[in-house]
């Protein structure tokens, strides 16, 4: 299957690597350069799909998707209890691992689907027919917010798991597999964090259930 590296990937993948690790500087809004608190919003530019860190009143004035060149980044967090993916579906998007997640673009006016690897981010070619008939058993997917939010798909251990994520922490979750992966197969401290992250997502996450419609 036909895959490449996204240099826009790569951009986004740099901006999060502090998610990876622990911070050793004070972080500053990179639009006006105030001081950061831990918590703080991100800022996407559909362009490039870089992620930027900005205070309170900068991402405030980024909160319509008309505004500027940024759009801010949602912090909602859905698990999608009802959601329905065949291994027939899954399979027929030809997504080389059991992890993904796929973004709207406002810019190409498509569906991107994204997984990790040690390299970082990397981009499947979606077929469009897949990804339509996944839509059809799940119209929620209709209401997916371009550039700033994700259908997270996690498929690996017992049950899979699908979730509208924030882009940020989609890109931070390939921040960490690429930061932490050693060997052939990543290595201990990469799945642990891989749970954890998972753990923390679905401790935040709003529960949909039904027939998982928006």
């Amino acid at each position: 299957m036909p895959t490449e590296m996204m240099p826009s990937a790569d951009r986004a993948f740099a901006a999060l690597r502090r998610f990876a690790r622990t911070p050793t500087r004070l972080e500053r809004c990179e639009l006006c350069s105030a001081a950061l608190a831990e918590e703080h919003p991100h800022l996407v530019e559909p362009a490039s799909r870089s992620i930027l860190c900005a205070c309170d009143p900068c991402a405030l004035l980024f909160d319509s998707p008309a505004r500027g060149k940024y759009r801010r980044v949602s912090r909602s967090v859905r698990l999608l209890a009802a959601f329905r993916l065949s291994d027939a579906q899954w399979d027929n998007l030809l997504i080389p691992i059991n992890m993904a997640f796929f973004l709207r673009s406002s810019v190409s006016g498509g569906v991107i689907a994204l997984y990790p690897s040690p390299a970082g981010a990397v981009e499947s070619l979606l077929p469009l027919d897949a990804w339509e008939e996944i839509v059809e058993d799940n119209p929620v997917l209709n209401h997916l917010q371009a550039d700033v939010e994700a259908l997270l798909v996690n498929r690996i251990g017992h049950q899979a798991e699908c979730y509208i994520a924030p882009i940020d922490r989609c890109y931070g979750l390939v921040g960490h597999i690429r930061a932490k992966w050693k060997g052939l197969s990543g290595g201990t401290e990469v799945w642990e964090g891989i749970v954890r992250f998972f753990d923390v997502l679905r401790a935040q996450a709003e529960i949909v259930t039904g027939e998982a419609h928006a």
